[in-house]
């Protein structure tokens, strides 16, 4: 497996010490996982290799023949000025240091610094360098809302533009080796978003998913790090774990807010410094892995309760993707209810059925509460059941019944009622808001009667009288 470039724009070091640039170079492999760079020992050399590389920092020694370190940054920031320079100089001269931040360098250095220091020092710059640009590419995206290609995102049914907004923001940060968080309630589709994130950054690396609700640290540990042999009784060979699978691919956590504190703090590490001890191990290895997590769960209310760690926090949130609702995106569910019933047709190896007119007034004026899921499910379980004609409504109807709120969550639903609803100085009669609702209802039920009573939670005779 061919280990990934990184960073995806190379570091463009400039240095006559073939043997210092060659120590430094392999600190950044070893400490950081930075692993794509470019030497260059002849300083007139260097801005031609800017010109045929898209560098995304460059190191810079002072003391060179030819053309000095201080010549080639002003060189380099009048025709490169949103390149970042860190100047690594084998002396340490103040007023020299100065006059190269006042020039445009982003930091200074001396060679006889400790090495772990200058390696954080270039860490900080690259990373700063990298979300500049990740920015850059998320305003043009939104800007110009550019649609992809006709295989981007095919696995997702929809017409929504709020999945089209997240589709455009994805395409924005996909280059990006930051993790990114999928945020949504069950059933909503999350891992298939995960999906598309992987299919689109390297489709031909790895994929490895892992549900880490309900695991233990000890099992959350040799499940993601994997073990050594002998590290406990039982563990005859070496095992690897998720993270060393995943490769250069994507590994992706689901139910991250249910890790537990132990593990939370194992799982900040390897974000934090790309490294992981597999179980029994006292060497560290290097992971390339671009990480994705999901939850279910308001992980903000979870940190300010205190049971999910800020930092970590913190650092999955780096990119976050929030997938709405079913009932936040009505528009899709004519095209599912078609996508599930051919597909559960053909599954079960049967002609796609007919569809009664009430079904599609019937699905818009329920909230799924089990998102995308339960429409699935409900689609399978009447296709399983029917035989010819028109599809019966039994089924869904019955599903629907079941799944009514018990009292508690109808008082929640009205107290959150009270937060979303904002009324004006003046307030509206009874009779006037009561219009309002009977016709929103019409709206949402596509003016089916039946639905909209449904909605409004009367008898289609009491809706009848009203709309008379």
């Amino acid at each position: 497996m061919n280990a990934v470039k990184f960073p995806e724009n190379p570091i463009l070091m400039v240095d006559d010490e073939p043997a210092w640039s060659h120590s430094l170079a392999l600190s950044l492999k070893i400490s950081a996982g930075i692993n794509h760079v470019i030497a260059c020992h002849d300083s007139r050399e260097a801005i031609n290799l800017l010109k045929d590389h898209d560098c995304s920092l460059v190191l810079l020694d002072l003391n060179m023949p030819y053309l000095s370190g201080e010549a080639l940054l002003e060189n380099i920031k009048g025709r490169y000025p949103d390149i970042p320079v860190i100047i690594i100089s084998g002396m340490n001269q103040m007023e020299t240091a100065i006059r190269c931040v006042k020039a445009g360098a982003d930091d200074f250095y001396v060679k006889t610094d400790e090495r772990e220091r200058v390696v954080g020092g270039i860490v900080k710059v690259l990373k700063q360098s990298q979300l500049i640009r990740e920015n850059q590419r998320l305003a043009d995206a939104l800007l110009h809302r550019e649609r992809g290609g006709p295989q981007e995102f095919a696995s997702i049914v929809t017409n929504s533009p709020k999945m089209h907004g997240i589709f455009s923001y994805i395409r924005a940060i996909v280059k990006s080796y930051e993790p990114v968080l999928i945020v949504g309630e069950s059933g909503v589709g999350k891992e298939l978003i995960a999906r598309e994130i992987h299919h689109l950054r390297c489709p031909e690396k790895p994929w490895v998913a892992v549900n880490v609700a309900g695991l233990d640290d000890v099992v959350f540990s040799d499940t993601l790090f994997g073990h050594v042999a002998g590290a406990f009784t039982g563990a005859d060979q070496h095992r690897k774990g998720m993270i060393e699978e995943a490769g250069d691919g994507t590994l992706f956590l689901d139910e991250i807010g249910d890790l537990s504190p132990i593990s939370q703090v194992k799982l900040l590490r390897l974000l934090q410094e790309g490294q992981f001890y597999p179980l029994g191990s006292d060497k560290p290895r290097q992971s390339m892995a671009r990480i994705i997590t999901a939850t279910n769960q308001d992980l903000t209310a979870k940190e300010a309760e205190g049971s999910f760690r800020r930092d970590l926090l913190y650092r999955l949130c780096s990119h976050q993707v929030i997938v709405p609702p079913l009932r936040e995106r009505k528009e899709d569910l004519s095209l599912l209810l078609d996508y599930f019933l051919a597909e559960a047709a053909q599954s079960m190896e049967k002609k796609p059925p007919s569809v009664p007119a009430s079904l599609l007034p019937l699905l818009l004026s329920y909230s799924f509460p089990g998102n995308i899921r339960e429409l699935r499910a409900m689609v399978y379980d009447a296709v399983s059941v029917h035989h010819k004609g028109v599809l019966s409504l039994a089924r869904f109807q019955a599903a629907i019944h079941q799944s009514k709120p018990a009292t508690g969550t109808v008082i929640q639903h009205a107290q959150e009622y009270e937060r979303k609803v904002q009324f004006f100085e003046v307030l509206p009669t009874l009779k006037e808001v009561g219009q309002l609702l009977v016709s929103e209802a019409m709206k949402r039920s596509q003016g089916n009667q039946s639905a909209a009573a449904r909605m409004l939670g009367v008898t289609p005779q009491a809706l009848s009288k009203r709309l008379k």
